[in-house]
């Protein structure tokens, strides 16, 4: 019987957390958790949690426990957490707004955060301006995902809108159509430029780094 739980494929906890208080970071959260937990999850948890103007639900402390209660459901040390954190950004990190309180959330601070969590497996997307700043935390365990490299800002973030211009390309359009995480976000790369390209925007330049260790076990459970 423990042989046969051993050899199960990994499951995925999906952890979609707004930091920004705006509509639209909310609606990128709820939105991304339904598309990564029917295509990685397979029974395992999702927790999404938003800012709101009334309260800070997500300021560190908060996306520590974020992290904690999806432990609950999986075996960390083998199963993988997908991270999305969604927000305004700058060169110097995550903005993290609510209940009237602004926070930055640098690299150095979400990697403590991750390293004292229990998952050993790790995907971070984080959707944000300015965002390639996280791939300093991109790693064979740790695969980072953003909407931007680290000296351009990223678009779509209007309050009205239901996704940014990277979360309608990597959820509501690439990974409806692949399973894999690398040929999703190089689609993914590919709408978002087009967009920007006719909107006359400079490109934001998507990043991805790391995750050698991770990826076959997503696969895995995307196989399943």
């Amino acid at each position: 019987m423990a042989a046969a739980a051993s050899a199960a494929p990994a499951k995925a906890a999906v952890v979609a957390l707004a930091l920004w208080s705006d509509p639209v970071f909310r609606s990128e959260a709820e939105g991304a958790a339904q598309v990564l937990s029917g295509r990685y999850g397979h029974g395992g948890p999702v927790v999404v949690r938003s800012n709101t103007a009334r309260a800070m639900v997500n300021g560190p402390a908060g996306i520590a426990a974020a992290l904690k209660a999806a432990a609950r459901g999986v075996d960390p040390t083998r199963d993988v957490l997908i991270l999305l954190l969604t927000t305004h950004g700058s060169p110097d990190g995550m903005a993290d707004k609510g209940g009237g309180r602004i926070d930055i959330v640098p690299p150095d601070r979400l990697r403590a955060i991750l390293d004292a969590s229990p998952f050993r497996h790790r995907v971070l997307i984080v959707s944000a301006c300015y965002a390639g700043t996280y791939t300093a935390l991109a790693g064979p365990d740790t695969l980072v995902m953003t909407a931007a490299d680290s000296t351009h800002p990223s678009f779509g973030c209007q309050p009205e809108a239901h996704w940014t211009y990277f979360g309608d390309a990597l959820f509501n359009q690439a990974l409806r159509r692949d399973a894999s995480l690398p040929a999703a976000f190089a689609d993914a790369r590919a709408i978002v430029a087009a967009r920007e390209a006719q909107d006359g925007f400079a490109p934001s330049n998507p990043q991805m780094a790391g995750g050698e260790a991770v990826l076959p076990l997503l696969d895995g459970a995307a196989g399943r």
